[in-house]
């Protein structure tokens, strides 16, 4: 019995061991642990690795890095192998001339048989190799044409990492303020729980009217409604958080680390225009474009000249043994004479593309101005609103509770304190407002400065 129970032992320990050991390595497979506090920095992390978004936008950053190895592949040496056996008949046929349709090889014009079915073996072995020398800017054109569209494409990339910071900020604060709001929300329940205990008391003393106790009845009703909805909009703000982290159904429920704060602007307009014109990823994408217009110009116009490539190669072929070997070497020189005009119309419309993207970037520069400008002073009204809102928290507030004062002694009736209520609710509420609004304000100026991106 004892080595039984040791067993048994044994075997619960191992269990143990085996449970903890899955749940380490389920949580270390989680991005969030369930019941942690999220800071907006780990935030941002996580959907800057997570966010499909940004996984797409990194591979089409990939794809643009291989075409250059693509386009590079022209300056290196061209090798091509080839080995044949055809059994095929050896009839001769003359001094005939034709062009050799696809498909069908040529056959000899002097052969041992004239009209034979009889068969041969043929075999052909072989190996060339081409290197390109000289074409005046095509090979060299289409690789910088294609550097630009990686260099474009790592701007997409950064472009598409400042929206998803912004969406994760925006988010991220409308989640906090929510939460906020269900705190005052829940504070003004009790508020009128007490003030319907409150008229409930002195109704049956007969101090006061029966319809002190309806109206308090009504404001706890309607106060517990913006609770239920303020309650709804924190589940439907921590679903939009989690989808711009890029986790979906995925993400547990934690706690929020940040709190809703704000600072005085310091610096001027002009600095955040500065900031833009210089970090702009689209500006970037754009400009990339244009240099790789130009690069596209440089190939058409090689059309104009020749191309040059060297070429060597080595053959074994014959229908018996020993195979006749040839060797040859030389070098290539092709020069389109006549195009029916193609390269003109080529290089024409290569121009005009690049001018249209210089007036996009025109365009662009404008609506980061109005776009930064913009931003600028809604930034600023936040911090204004800010202000405002403590001011008027504070008044309602003592306004709140002269009320109750006055309700209290039988100087004031219910209508003056549920609306002295209502009005301190509605002013708490919109301070968090204001506050959220800061926030989001200072990190869309972040998007449209371009300067919203952590450090790499």
């Amino acid at each position: 019995m004892d080595a039984i129970r040791h067993r048994i032992c044994a075997t619960s320990v191992a269990l143990v061991f085996l449970l903890a050991a899955s749940s380490g390595a389920w949580a270390a497979d989680t991005p969030i642990e369930p019941g942690s506090e999220l800071t907006l920095q780990r935030a941002v992390e996580l959907a800057l690795k997570y966010h499909p978004a940004r996984l797409a936008a990194q591979s089409e950053v990939g794809a643009a890095h291989e075409r250059t190895g693509q386009a590079r592949s022209a300056l290196l040496p061209q090798v091509l192998g080839a080995a044949e056996y055809l059994r095929s008949t050896d009839n001769g046929i003359g001094d005939t001339a034709y062009l050799n349709p696809l498909g069908f090889p040529r056959y000899p014009s002097t052969g041992r048989n004239t009209n034979s079915a009889d068969t041969f073996d043929n075999y052909l072995m072989g190996v060339s190799a081409y290197q390109y020398l000289f074409d005046f800017g095509r090979t060299r054109g289409l690789i910088d044409q294609r550097k630009a569209e990686a260099d474009s494409e790592r701007a997409r990339l950064k472009f598409v990492d400042l929206d998803l910071v912004f969406r994760v900020t925006q988010r991220y604060y409308t989640l906090l303020a929510a939460k906020q709001k269900v705190k005052v929300f829940d504070k003004a329940v009790a508020q009128r729980a007490e003030h319907l205990r409150e008229a409930e008391v002195k109704a049956e003393a007969g101090l006061k009217p029966e319809i002190d106790t309806y109206t308090a009845k009504a404001e706890l009703a309607r106060a517990k409604l913006h609770l239920v909805d303020a309650q709804n909009e924190v589940a439907k703000a921590k679903v939009a958080l989690d989808n711009a982290m890029g986790l979906g159904s995925n993400a547990p429920e934690y706690r929020q680390a940040d709190v809703l704060s704000h600072e005085e602007i310091s610096e001027p307009l002009d600095t955040y225009l500065q900031t833009a014109f210089s970090q702009r990823p689209d500006l970037k994408m754009l400009e990339d474009a244009a240099r790789a217009a130009g690069a596209r110009i440089a190939q058409f116009k090689s059309d104009y000249l020749p191309s040059i490539g060297a070429t060597a190669g080595y053959s074994a072929r014959g229908q018996g043994q020993p195979a006749a070997n040839n060797f040859d070497v030389g070098v290539l020189v092709s020069w389109p004479i006549f195009n029916g005009f193609l390269t003109d119309h080529e290089v024409a419309e290569a121009k005009l593309h690049q001018g249209a993207i210089g007036h996009a970037i025109q365009d662009l520069r404008q609506q980061i101005f109005l776009e930064v400008k913009s931003g600028y002073l809604d930034w600023q009204a936040s911090l204004e609103r800010i202000h405002r809102a403590e001011q008027t928290v504070a008044a309602s507030r003592a306004e709140l509770d002269l009320a109750e004062k006055r309700y209290e002694t039988g100087l004031g009736n219910i209508i003056e304190l549920t609306d002295a209520q209502r009005r301190f609710t509605e002013d708490e509420a919109g301070y968090i407002n204001a506050l959220a609004d800061f926030s989001i304000a200072k990190a869309a100026l972040a998007r449209d400065t371009g300067s919203g991106l952590p450090p790499s």
